[in-house]
This record gives C-alpha cells, structure tokens and sequence, in this order.
C-alpha cells in the first residue's frame, strides 16, 4: 500500500466522523463543552483534503502536511491534540513510501506519542490514549504474528472499542469532566470515543 492507501485511510476517517458528528456532540456535551463533533468532523475533513490532489509520495510528508491542515483547520484544544499526532506520525515515517501492517503500527504508535507529548496525559487517565493504546498493542501482536493486515485492524478496532468501554471504570484527571472528581467515573470518555471510530475507518479503508 502506498500514499494512495494514506489518502483513502484519511478520507475514510473524515467520512466517519461526519456521519457519528451529532452522537460525538452529545457525547462531549455531558462531559465537556459538545463542540467534539464539529471538531472532527471539520479537522479531519481539512486533513483529508489538503492530501488528496498532491502528487506527494512520501507518507510521513503527507501526513505532517494533513496535521498542519489540521491544525489551522480547528484550533481548538482537541483539534490540537489531533493535528499533533498527524505530524508526529509524519516525522516517524518520513521517507516512507509503501505502507505494510509494521508501518501501519508505527503510524498508530507515532499518533499516541505525539497526542500524549502535547497534551502531558498518561494512559490509565480517562482520556484519547485509552482508546489508542489498546489498538495499538493489539497491532504489535498482530505484527509479530505476521497477520494479514485486515484481520490485524478488526482486532484493533475491537481492542480500540473495549478500551473506550473501560473508560467508563476511570475518574478523569483532564479537562471539565475532572471537576465532576467521583462522579465522572461512570461516563465514557468522548476522546476514546475517536480512536473508536479511527479504527472503524481503518477497517473500512481496507
């Protein structure tokens, strides 16, 4: 797979994330400020499209280049967060022109590393890498077991969608959800709601 592959991940993603923008408003609206829908429905859109009519082959270029858009795009604490992980992943993998399931991976791992760099958040917080994280080590295990790159992201997407799920057994230490203290344990975490969905479109894409 090459910067072809990149270009309809990224579509893939904006797609998702406008069709699910009104359930991540109202999702965002019990703990934070309800603006997480627009936010990436419209940044990943400004991502995606900023990509898609270059004739740009090196994928860490192309998506260093989608996070700026990004960034520009929805410059909002999340929209931030976003774009970071874009350009992380862009400087991770620059050079590369063909995607295998190994630099699938390290686009993923790249993305949490640069989303935890800028928002100082560890896993175990109630935030985005609670969602990430487990798909990320569950696409290590499918590396290392040399599986095909299909059923590599369904088990991501799976593992992605438990960990959103287990949110819902953690006190938030970030953002307005934090001032609830206790009673911010049961609810769901709408950030780990995003990887679910990134996952979904990964699977998609395939």
């Amino acid at each position: 797979m090459d910067c072809n592959y990149l270009k309809r991940l990224l579509a893939c993603i904006a797609e998702v994330m406008q069709e699910n923008r009104e359930n991540l408003i109202q999702l965002d609206s019990i703990v934070g400020d309800g603006d997480l829908g627009l936010t990436m429905s419209d940044g990943f859109k400004a991502a995606s499209e900023s990509i898609q009519n270059t004739d740009e082959t090196d994928i860490g270029k192309l998506l260093y280049m989608a996070g700026k858009a990004m960034s520009v795009a929805v410059p909002s604490t999340m929209g931030t967060l976003m774009a970071s992980g874009l350009m992380q992943a862009g400087k991770v993998l620059k050079g590369k022109t063909d995607l295998s399931l190994i630099e699938l991976c390290s686009l993923f791992k790249a993305y949490e590393d640069g989303v935890m760099h800028r928002g100082k958040a560890k896993v175990g917080e109630k935030t985005f890498l609670d969602g990430i994280d487990p798909a990320i080590l569950s696409l290590e295990k499918s590396v290392e077991a040399n599986e095909d790159i299909q059923a590599a992201a369904q088990k991501a997407y799976d593992a992605s969608k438990a960990g959103y799920e287990n949110t819902s057994t953690m006190i938030a230490i970030h953002g307005r959800a934090a001032t609830r203290g206790e009673a911010s344990r049961s609810l769901k975490d709408p950030g780990a709601c995003v990887v679910m969905l990134m996952m979904e479109a990964f699977v998609k894409s395939l």
